[in-house]
């Protein structure tokens, strides 16, 4: 079986998920298209040598409508005969997209891939594609009678099952910008700088990301309120404490990524150096009401299929939805803190849904390659009760 080899990873920097954000004037399609169109450019590739581009999007409706990896293709100037696929798999998409080119390559079907990920916050907000009517049937209803509950909620049974402190979790949200503040020099590695146009024809370059707040501490977290506590959810959970807040969530984001992949017998035959290599993946659904809990299972699977330990990773990252979620895989597992999230999470540097797993791969890689690990572990919990697990091999 041939070696899925990561040939190349980018990302634009993260821009908040709202309008006036940084990337906020930037139509998805186009910002997708400019992560296309360096990886081809940076590797001397053409288009037409890509089988396949496989990219994530959660909300695929309005501007992100119609099949948005094909618009972006075509918008990057790829060879029509490229084909493209938009895949959900909730907050995993970009990482579900880089397990399917890296197994496509594994099993011969392709020889060239591009996977990668996308979405625009700002242009179309969080819920929109439920905007009218509801994803849930009678079927559904009759299983789940009481319902299931937003990811916020979600987030606070976790805390409160594994009995993290509201202090606990500001702790996190802080330790995570002040990574990524101290990471930013290193970020320029992986950023693609994309311009920005305004109305008045005057241009940006947005070449940092955002959302890092590095000033941020617990104190200041400490006075946030509450952000998904409501009388019926506290009639519901009655001894929930809330210590769920807008400061030790991530913020919505706007951004793009993407890795290059390819069999290791094609990079060499291309002159290209595989800069890392798949080594294994899992997928798995868990309880659809703790809901982001999934990591734990997911990496308990991999581990088993991989025939690594847990002492063999170098580095994890684990993605910051809400602080709850990573600290109770750490709990789980008795990590190092050092390696979890080392440059910062999606607490500091924004959670834009479908390109988040391609940009945190992009981030562990360039991690590894800085500090010479070997192993990474990446996994993101997933909307529905899912996660997604993976594991690279720098070489």
């Amino acid at each position: 079986m041939e070696s899925a080899v990561i040939v190349d990873a980018v990302r634009t920097a993260s821009g908040r998920g709202k309008m006036g954000g940084a990337l906020s004037g930037v139509h998805p399609t186009d910002l997708l298209a400019t992560v296309l169109a360096s990886l081809l450019e940076r590797n001397g590739l053409d288009s037409a040598q890509v089988d396949d581009v496989l990219i994530g999007c959660v909300s695929q409706v309005g501007d992100q409508s119609s099949n948005i990896a094909r618009g972006a293709v075509l918008a990057a100037g790829f060879d029509t005969a490229v084909p493209a696929a938009t895949i959900d798999r909730q907050c995993g998409s970009s990482q579900q997209a880089a397990t399917f080119a890296a197994q496509g390559v594994m099993s011969g079907a392709y020889d060239i891939a591009i996977a990668g990920g996308v979405e625009s916050m700002s242009r179309v907000p969080l819920g929109t594609a439920a905007a009218g009517g509801s994803p849930n049937g009678e079927r559904m209803r009759a299983r789940y009678p009481e319902g299931l509950v937003n990811q916020g909620v979600s987030a606070e049974l976790i805390a409160s099952k594994w009995g993290f402190s509201r202090e606990e979790l500001d702790e996190f949200a802080a330790e995570s910008h002040r990574r990524a503040a101290e990471a930013s020099g290193h970020f320029q590695c992986e950023i693609l700088p994309v311009t920005v146009a305004a109305e008045d024809g005057t241009t940006t370059v947005v070449d940092r990301d955002e959302t890092v707040r590095a000033g941020t501490t617990v104190e200041g977290l400490a006075g946030l309120q509450p952000a998904f506590r409501n009388d019926r959810m506290v009639e519901r959970f009655p001894d929930l404490e809330w210590s769920i807040t807008p400061g030790n969530s991530s913020p919505l984001t706007d951004g793009a990524s993407a890795v290059l992949v390819m069999s290791e017998t094609m990079a060499k035959s291309l002159g290209l150096r595989p800069r890392a290599r798949f080594h294994s993946f899992s997928v798995v659904g868990d309880d659809p009401l703790f809901m982001l809990t999934g990591p734990i299972p997911a990496t308990h699977r991999i581990l088993k299929r991989s025939g690594l330990s847990f002492g063999d990773l170098d580095a994890y990252e684990v993605n910051e939805a809400f602080a709850s979620v990573p600290l109770a895989w750490a709990a789980e597992f008795g990590a190092d803190p050092a390696k979890l999230n080392p440059r910062g999470g999606a607490i500091a540097l924004g959670h834009a849904l479908g390109s988040s797993g391609t940009r945190l791969l992009t981030t562990m890689l360039h991690h590894l390659e800085a500090t010479g690990g070997r192993y990474g572990l990446q996994t993101m919990c997933e909307g529905g009760g899912m996660a997604n697990a993976t594991i690279i091999e720098r070489l």
